[in-house]
């Protein structure tokens, strides 16, 4: 019931007229994104950089079955990239391909992507391909080992803890050497492809983190599962695994509390960024992926809030950088 009342608020012309003119729903957005424009975006990562944080930025859209949308969208992801090599800034940058062309076919894609590697390549730039629903995980991957056998060595994937076939993933990508990024996954999938239990995910998430500690190029453990992240931080430690090895990573705006203890705690740490026009559809889709993770907004601001001293949350008193 409360999915499917997200997903008509996604596509409701009034709910995005009420989310980006009252002063209370766009605060909560723009917590979440940075905003609308590249030189959000931009700033953003500045400020970030200058807390001690790597950034990824991530253009908002996806499914996108237009060339002239594609275009469009490489076009943006582009000025980023110049962005970021002009102004030196401790930033990588993250794609959709079905925003870029993959629904429309495979070398449609191809033209719209090489340029922004090439882009990239230049500038000595690294670009994370996201991962999206399970239908489109063997597409991506294959996009993703192709451009690797290329000689590309500036591409990363992401996988997904909550499909049982990652493990095996995990395993290749770590034979080529390649850098992978380690979520748990957010979309609503069948139990013929992904667990249907929290406590399997998570299972197969330290499974996965532990290879990728041990055999891995610089993976980044992303989450905000404080579970996992000690989980981490105890493999690391009892294997001796240095802290210049990986990095954790976790979304802009999102338990800052945790971001800044782990960047004074001396771990590498990278915010995912979104922005662009596609926030309000974006942020309100992800919402009804998975309904939990409503109430996980919620209680992420309740728990930086005055509010969140009296469940001592261990929060009092740090100041949030983002």
């Amino acid at each position: 019931m409360l999915k499917d009342v997200l997903l008509a608020l996604s596509e409701s012309s009034l709910g995005r007229r009420i989310a980006t003119d009252a002063p209370f729903a766009r605060s909560v957005a723009r917590r979440f994104v940075a905003g609308e424009t590249v030189e959000d975006a931009l700033a953003a990562a500045r400020a970030l950089n200058e807390g001690g944080m790597h950034v990824s930025l991530d253009y908002l859209g996806e499914s996108v079955n237009s060339a002239e949308k594609a275009h469009a969208a490489g076009a943006t992801i582009g000025a980023v990239v110049s962005a970021i090599g002009r102004e030196e800034l401790d930033a990588n940058v993250s794609v959709k391909l079905t925003q870029l062309g993959q629904d429309i076919d495979d070398t449609f894609l191809l033209e719209v992507v090489n340029p922004l590697l090439d882009a990239a390549a230049e500038r000595d730039l690294f670009i994370r391909f996201d991962m999206e629903s399970a239908e489109y995980t063997q597409q991506t991957l294959d996009f993703f080992v192709e451009r690797w056998n290329e000689g590309r060595r500036n591409v990363g994937v992401v996988l997904q803890s909550y499909l049982y076939r990652t493990e095996e993933d995990v395993a290749k990508a770590n034979r080529l050497g390649a850098r992978v990024r380690l979520c748990k996954g957010a979309y609503k999938e069948p139990e013929e492809v992904a667990y249907p239990d929290k406590t399997d995910v998570d299972a197969n998430f330290v499974r996965c983190m532990e290879a990728l500690l041990t055999d891995g190029n610089y993976p980044g453990i992303a989450t905000h599962d404080e579970a996992m992240i000690q989980a981490t931080k105890r493999f690391a430690r009892d294997h001796r695994i240095d802290r210049d090895r990986f990095e954790f990573q976790m979304l802009y705006g999102v338990r800052r509390d945790i971001q800044r203890q782990l960047v004074d705690e001396g771990y590498h740490l990278r915010i995912y960024v979104p922005f662009g026009e596609a926030w309000y559809p974006y942020f309100m889709r992800r919402m009804a992926e998975r309904p939990a993770n409503l109430l996980f907004v919620v209680d992420s601001i309740v728990r930086e809030s005055p509010l969140g001293f009296l469940r001592g949350n261990g929060s009092r008193g740090r100041k949030p950088t983002a």
